[in-house]
């Protein structure tokens, strides 16, 4: 889940796993696969900073592997 902030200042928790598209028009727009829309503060690239740091605290992304070590 990323915490996130309605234009009304009311702030949420969203499940990023459902995210399908993330757009500014100008305001951040955020399209779940169910086709429902969340209109956000955050820029684009804060949300999508957001999502990656969720990805890969549930290890979605995987983790790079650092020369010398093993899997």
């Amino acid at each position: 889940m990323i915490m996130l902030t309605r234009l009304n200042g009311k702030e949420f928790t969203l499940n990023a796993l459902y995210i399908e598209q993330v757009e500014a028009f100008p305001d951040t727009t955020i399209t779940l696969t169910n086709g429902k829309k969340f209109v956000v503060r955050e820029t684009v690239e804060s949300v999508s900073a957001k999502v990656s740091a969720f990805y890969s605290e549930v290890h979605i992304l995987g983790k790079k592997n650092v020369q010398g070590e093993e899997d």
